[in-house]
């Protein structure tokens, strides 16, 4: 796998679909003053935990209330599902986060998963190669957006006309352009045109790391540098030495960016948030030393 000559950089990940507003921004501003590098939510409609009726809140609502609250923290959304909103209506609120923030977003961006939320709330998932190819004309929107005076596209599913988008990123060219997923096909050949940032979650090292040697091949045939991707996981916390020990051979493997993601699923009690937050942030120095 290509070394990704970058810094290691530690994320911080909330999906606790129930907890309180008061105990998630007590979360992030812990996440901002013990020194993460970024902090993250997630984008569903629905919850997908233990409790299926639990509360979830807007992603990118929540998103703005984070930038809000915090100071020198980046930001984002790993990942927005693509299908959830129009390109044209997220480069917008991307750009709105990006000034709410000063210039900290991280643009996270999915093809999307078919989720039960998608039947219960009458929304079409499409066909795989029509998912693949809203995702990447998603992209090209959004780059077009950011950076052209006026913004013209004819795709098969989104157009634009002229459009005029404004204002601009405070980040320039844009914010960095986090894409998640690990189809060998199209998937990666995605990352490798359009992302600063490769994200996984599928958590088996040898996986992971042959899907970065997909991804490698990819830029390669393309004449791009591979290692200006960086490569990141959301790593979902256990406890504080097992999660170190998979951290420590992601990062050996080339990782640049560890996401410690606290889920719902496995902590079915919001209540637990408070203590997990802090077991986090206790452990962030150990992490910092991996990279040592």
């Amino acid at each position: 796998m290509t070394t990704v000559p970058s810094p290691l950089r530690i994320g911080f990940k909330i999906s606790f679909e129930a907890a309180p507003l008061a105990t998630l921004r007590a979360a992030w501003r812990l996440a901002d003053q013990a020194g993460f590098d970024h902090l993250w939510g997630y984008d569903h409609f629905m919850a997908l935990g233990p409790d299926p009726e639990a509360e979830v809140f807007e992603a990118w609502t929540l998103l703005a209330a984070m930038a809000e609250i915090t100071d020198r923290i980046r930001l984002g959304i790993l990942v927005t599902g693509n299908l959830f909103r129009h390109p044209q209506v997220l480069a917008k609120t991307a750009v709105t986060v990006d000034h709410l923030s000063g210039g900290r977003l991280e643009m996270g961006l999915g093809a999307g998963a078919g989720d039960p939320e998608f039947d219960a709330l009458g929304l079409r998932y499409p066909p795989r190669a029509e998912l693949m190819d809203r995702f990447e004309e998603s992209c090209v929107i959004l780059k077009l957006l950011w950076q052209q005076p006026r913004s013209t596209f004819d795709g098969t599913y989104y157009s634009l006309r002229a459009a005029i988008a404004e204002p601009k990123p405070v980040q320039k060219p844009h914010p960095p352009l986090w894409l998640g997923g690990t189809g060998p096909k199209r998937t990666l050949a995605i990352v490798a045109r359009h992302a600063d940032v490769w994200n996984t979650s599928v958590s088996d090292l040898a996986r992971d790391v042959e899907s970065a040697a997909v991804l490698d091949r990819h830029c390669e045939a393309i004449g791009r540098d591979p290692a200006t991707i960086r490569r990141s996981l959301q790593l979902f916390w256990t406890d504080r030495e097992e999660t170190l020990r998979k951290a420590q051979a992601y990062i050996r493997a080339g990782f640049s960016d560890i996401l410690l993601t606290l889920n719902a699923g496995r902590f079915p009690a919001h209540a637990d948030l408070p203590r997990l937050s802090d077991e986090l942030a206790a452990a962030l120095p150990a992490f910092r030393e991996l990279a040592a």
